[in-house]
């Protein structure tokens, strides 16, 4: 049975990479650009989640075992993992599945995660970790507290997502549509983030009695599996290695099949102030969520579908910290394009792209010479520094930006501040590897009126995007 954990794993790393399911870009977004959109695809995993639950509880499936709620502990856990998730660049799961996707700064922040955690629960900070959990309310959930069954609660959180599911989805209609990759089939394209959300939500209703028939009494969870991870491999102790560690083990490897199936996976280092952040938000993640018993699968999937306390207020937290993070270190970066030989430089994107004829743009009327499909030498491609910022002066209108190497959102935050340097009508050819950015930029052109001139894979886990300043059609 407990091989189980692994084929959920893989399940649930399949769904969250190919829906680019992250809670750290869905609550970040609600501060950076002032848009619940994502965030409620959190909530479909939850009311999903919360309707499965409470029917096999009702049914005797399974036993549900309530946390209590200790707030000093829950409070500063989750403000601290919120910090974290933002330094590491995604949340625990996200860490997982964006390791298999080869950023290499993920892999350092999942390292730090699973040594903090372990710390925490079995090390040297265990003490602490027990302490500051000392002062505990004994409160458990809000259908115990106020003497109802959780059906009111589950129905409610249903309906009320249903209602901004649909919402948002008439807003959509409204708005030119969304930019897709050229010349892909259907399968390599991304799920929408709601249906990955029912999804996640189904997958999480499905692990809960196959986790309990191996005697773990809880669902998806993330944060203890890990330390169990990192003690098994430092100890041999087999008694570490149960369903939930068979569980992130199978995150990895679907979310790797995914990707490589894809073309969406590559090996990607970070430079050096990403790898800093890396380790700084990977014992931050682990810390913070050991406090708080949970990270963002544990409490905001899990305990939040169960109506706890400890929860919905580790979920409130979690985006607090983050707000705070957001504000602080997400900013774009100055420095000149990274030439590393761990990614290539727009200089190369653009010569390679001429030379094969690319860079073709759907709108004939917008296309300068040596652009729209025809061939553009090499040589005869100007590209001169510019006074625009980061971008670089590619001639007839057109800027480049280098985005490769960055992580999210910092692809997304570099297009902003470039395109509002140029003036309307301008273009700017985006060069990035994040897979994020394949989804987050193209909605963001929507929502700020550019036009998408033309968006293409261009390598392995690489993609270009070229955007006319002001030019989208409603």
């Amino acid at each position: 049975m407990i091989l189980t954990g692994l084929l959920i794993g893989a399940l649930l790393g399949v769904v969250m990479q190919r829906g680019r399911f992250c809670v750290t870009g869905m609550i970040r977004d609600i501060f950076l650009a002032r848009s619940w959109r994502t965030f409620v695809a959190l909530l479909v995993v939850i009311a999903v989640h919360a309707v499965g639950l409470a029917a096999l509880t009702s049914t005797g499936v399974i036993t549900p075992e309530n946390t209590t709620f200790a707030p000093v502990a829950v409070v500063a856990g989750g403000f601290i993992f919120g910090l974290g998730i933002i330094l590491a660049g995604g949340c625990a799961s996200g860490t997982w599945y964006r390791s298999a996707e080869g950023l290499v700064g993920s892999w350092i922040a999942l390292a730090m995660y699973a040594l903090s955690a372990a710390a925490m629960k079995y090390g040297a900070l265990s003490d602490f970790n027990a302490w500051v959990k000392s002062w505990d309310t004994g409160l458990t959930t809000l259908p115990e507290f106020f003497g109802i069954s959780p059906w009111w609660f589950a129905i409610g959180l249903a309906i009320g997502t249903f209602l901004l599911v649909r919402h948002f989805h008439r807003q959509d209609a409204k708005r030119p549509q969304v930019a897709r990759l050229q010349n892909q089939p259907a399968w390599k394209r991304p799920l929408p983030v709601y249906t990955a959300g029912a999804l996640i939500g189904v997958i999480g209703v499905i692990a809960w009695p196959l986790s309990a028939a191996t005697g773990r009494n809880s669902g998806l969870g993330i944060t203890t599996p890990t330390a169990n991870t990192l003690q098994y491999g430092v100890t041999g102790d087999e008694g570490l290695v149960d369903w939930g560690v068979m569980l992130v083990l199978g995150l990895l490897v679907g979310a790797f099949i995914a990707a490589k199936a894809t073309g969406e996976f590559r090996i990607r280092m970070p430079d050096a102030n990403t790898a800093v952040r890396s380790i700084g938000g990977g014992l931050m993640m682990g810390v913070g969520a050991s406090l708080a018993g949970g990270c963002t699968v544990g409490n905001g999937m899990v305990q939040t579908s169960l109506f706890s306390f400890q929860g919905w207020i580790a979920l409130l937290f979690i985006a607090v910290g983050i707000g705070v993070g957001a504000k602080f270190w997400l900013k774009p970066a100055r420095t000149a394009p990274s030439t590393t030989p761990a990614s290539y430089s727009t200089d190369d994107s653009v010569n390679n792209s001429a030379s094969a004829g690319t860079v073709a743009l759907n709108n004939s009327a917008a296309q300068p010479a040596g652009f729209g499909g025809m061939q553009v030498a090499t040589g005869l491609v100007s590209l001169q520094t510019a006074d625009k910022g980061k971008v670089r002066n590619l001639g007839n209108g057109y800027y480049a930006l280098d985005s490769m190497g960055a992580v999210c959102p910092f692809p997304l935050l570099e297009a902003k501040e470039a395109i509002a340097d140029l003036d309307s009508g301008e273009h700017l050819v985006i060069d990035f590897d994040c897979t994020q950015g394949t989804d987050t930029i193209p909605q963001w052109a929507v929502d700020d009126g550019h036009q998408v001139i033309d968006f293409r894979e261009t390598g392995e886990a690489s993609w270009q995007i070229t955007l006319q300043k002001d030019g989208a059609v409603s």
